[in-house]
């Protein structure tokens, strides 16, 4: 049985904040987050901007700012998430590829940032080309590289090491498709080789060609975590409403807009974050929805059957 490499159990991010007369407000941005990732999978993480997803990286990460504060637990193989834990594993048996090329150092070569302590010239070299990359970019600093150079060479630093679990924010912007779907395909094959991979991005099109199952994020929280298979078709598979509008909406499906807008952090007060634009929504669905199993599943929804 693949070992279990993620476990996030009813998790609440909240940040500290100062208004008027300095007092203090608790600003909750995640809350009752529950998920898994397990070795050899690649998890897509997806939803519209402003859910909450990068925040969830970060957390996981152990990368928040002082003024966060968070409830319930995150464990990596089994052990509480703490600094003390995450420290030795960064950038090795853990990879993050973060969402904004900002995470370069400014003053150091792009060539040896990949090559960090334990690579090659070599590895780097074999890296870059895999990635389209020339050797001339070991000698450039960060602020020489395109946006899509710059994306290029996170997923570069990310790939030279063996890791357990990769977390991947939006990896693929500023790519062309043909060089998107092959950086994908590349994680992909870092999950065949075992490891657990985390997909976060808007693209659903591109995660249905690597993941095997896609984790929904609406106004902070999963609302329903589906295999693969189930997105096809007219989404009837499908166990949320806000789901299987989101499918609709894309392109090659019906193109159907989605009424209404996610609520922002703060104006969120318990219950369905999606029960204000859904026609099923009724009395019970304002109270609290717990993630529960559905049809080889996870739906947070009291009307889905």
């Amino acid at each position: 049985m693949k070992e279990t490499l993620l476990q996030v159990d009813n998790f609440t991010l909240s940040f500290h904040m100062y208004g008027q007369g300095l007092r203090r407000q608790d600003l909750t941005v995640i809350s009752g987050l529950s998920m898994s990732l397990r070795e050899g999978e690649v998890l897509a993480v997806v939803g519209s901007s402003g859910s909450g997803k990068s925040l969830m990286a970060t957390a996981i990460m152990g990368l928040l700012p002082r003024n966060a504060g968070t409830d319930g637990e995150i464990r990596y193989r089994g052990q509480s998430v703490t600094e003390k834990l995450l420290k030795p594993l960064r950038g090795r048996e853990i990879v993050y590829v973060p969402q904004s090329v900002n995470n370069l150092d400014p003053r150091m070569k792009v060539g040896r940032q990949v090559q960090g302590i334990y690579g090659t010239r070599e590895q780097v070299r074999e890296v870059f080309r895999r990635y389209e990359l020339s050797e001339d970019v070991e000698a450039m600093y960060p602020f020489q590289l395109s946006g899509g150079m710059a994306r290029r060479v996170l997923i570069s630093m990310a790939v030279m090491h063996e890791a357990k679990m990769v977390i991947a924010d939006e990896p693929t912007p500023g790519m062309s498709l043909d060089m998107a779907a092959e950086t994908l395909r590349h994680f992909r094959r870092m999950a065949d080789d075992g490891a657990g991979v985390l997909l976060i991005t808007h693209d659903i099109d591109l995660a249905m060609l690597v993941a095997d199952r896609v984790a929904v994020f609406y106004a902070g929280t999963i609302v329903e975590i589906a295999p693969r298979e189930d997105f096809t078709g007219e989404g009837g598979s499908l166990r949320h409403p806000y789901t299987k509008a989101l499918w609709r909406a894309l392109p090659q499906s019906h193109f159907e807009p989605i009424a209404g807008r996610q609520p922002y952090a703060g104006t969120i007060t318990g219950g369905c974050r999606f029960a204000d634009r859904c026609p099923m929504a009724e009395e019970a669905c304002h109270e609290d929805v717990p993630l529960r199993e559905l049809r080889g599943g996870e739906v947070r929804c009291r009307r889905a059957v």
